[in-house]
């Protein structure tokens, strides 16, 4: 798949699709956005078949707000199931899929949605590459949106290696660009940021620039079905990922 193509993008205007499309212009691709806010929802299939014509290759950077498991394992396969029905129907040539680093013991939760849209996706007639990356340096405020209670924030114990959306999505890219792309099948090529962090630490360090009177606190819930996959390193990136920064401390020094 050398030179430039048409590349629609499922999830333009989120926290990493927004980034894809900027990728892919400056690469000099057609880029299709797609999202509810140009026509297009990848849960009803409403808008889908006309944004899919004459497209090379679909980058599936969507996500839902929600971190319910039903919620979004229901978004996550009807996606699935309408990005391939329309996508062989347009005779695109590949689906490239953004997904996570350990989640394959996942059993609840968020994580264990996205490893339901691997099967869905996987199991479709279009030729899917699936990349798996370590949680958004963006991730942590919505951490710490999902566990503020008054002046005090509450996150999981995490080990991670947090990384930026726009390192993930120059990742994508590269594989809808690729003519041969790994990530056809398991091992999942992965992306990560430079070195381990701490999700507690990450959100400390970003409320003492955004709103220092708040207090951060890391919960281990022992009712937590993936508190181990969270706190005993199931997240971190394996031996043959690739690793890239800038690492948090970086990145909210630049956004601030």
């Amino acid at each position: 798949m050398s030179g430039t193509r048409k590349i629609a993008v499922a999830g333009a205007t989120g926290r990493l699709g927004r980034h894809v499309v900027d990728v892919l212009t400056e690469r000099g691709h057609t880029v299709v956005p797609m999202s509810r806010a140009t026509g297009v929802d990848i849960v009803t299939g409403a808008g889908l078949a006309e944004a899919l014509e004459g497209v090379d290759v679909v980058i599936d950077a969507s996500s839902t707000p929600s971190p319910d498991q039903e919620v979004a394992t229901e978004f996550f396969t009807a996606a699935s199931r309408n990005l391939h029905e329309a996508g062989q129907k347009a005779g695109v040539g590949r689906l490239v899929v953004v997904s996570i680093i350990g989640i394959d013991a996942s059993v609840a939760g968020y994580n264990a949605a996205k490893l339901e849209h691997e099967r869905a996706v996987l199991a479709g007639p279009v030729p899917v590459r699936v990349l798996r990356a370590a949680q958004f340096h963006e991730l942590v405020e919505q951490f710490t949106q999902w566990g503020r209670q008054g002046d005090t924030v509450h996150v999981p114990r995490m080990r991670t290696q947090l990384v930026a959306a726009r390192a993930v999505a120059e990742a994508l890219v590269e594989l809808a660009e690729a003519q041969d792309a790994p990530g056809a099948r398991a091992p999942f090529p992965e992306v990560a940021g430079p070195r381990e962090e701490s999700l507690e630490e990450a959100a400390r360090l970003l409320m003492a620039r955004r709103d220092p009177a708040v207090k951060v606190v890391a919960v281990s819930d022992p009712d937590n079905p993936e508190r181990d996959l969270f706190e005993n390193g199931g997240l971190l990136p394996g031996a043959d990922a690739r690793l890239t920064g800038p690492a948090f401390a970086e990145w909210v020094e630049a956004a601030s």
